[in-house]
């Protein structure tokens, strides 16, 4: 008997290999933001992930030749934003390169620590930066919450295939 399968040979690992695997991947979307000497920093995250309950820690990874780096690097505290599904547009300035992120229409606020606060999100966070922890070309960050805002409306925004949606009912 012979078996026939419909599955691809298997790829070696490179980064278009990991790319392509995660474009299958729904991920939340979120905005991380950070004080820094020349202004307010931020930069658009499908990385985050909660990491502890006790102490309420979580995680996102950003990549060292980001222009957010050099803040995030030495910022003591940041802010954590999940993004609602009517906010691709925030979404995509914060990802866009060279995007003046902070002009309007982006509507923000200094919040507790100095932190810039997105308005209209789902949920914000300010956080005490715990560790940056190497990992290949980028950092994860650990950080551990201090207060937030959980009480935005709306559905949260996704990504996947390279595309914002939101949920289906």
């Amino acid at each position: 008997m012979t078996v026939t399968s419909d599955v691809a040979a298997p790829r070696r690992a490179t980064a278009d290999l990991l790319r392509s695997a995660f474009r299958r991947h729904a991920a939340g979307v979120a905005v991380i933001t950070a004080r820094g000497d020349a202004g307010p920093v931020g930069f658009t995250a499908t990385s985050l992930t909660s990491v502890s309950a006790e102490p309420p820690l979580l995680s996102f990874g950003i990549g060292t030749g980001s222009s957010s780096w050099p803040a995030v690097s030495e910022a003591e505290y940041v802010g954590v934003h999940l993004l609602g599904d009517h906010q691709e547009d925030l979404a995509a300035t914060f990802a866009r390169s060279g995007a003046d992120r902070f002009a309007a229409p982006t509507a923000w606020r200094e919040g507790p620590e100095g932190v810039p606060v997105l308005d209209g999100v789902l949920t914000w966070l300010v956080c005490r930066v715990a560790g940056r922890v190497p990992a290949g070309d980028h950092r994860i960050v650990l950080a551990e919450v201090l207060l937030g805002d959980p009480t935005g409306a709306g559905s949260p925004l996704l990504y996947h295939r390279g595309r914002y949606n939101g949920l289906r009912d």
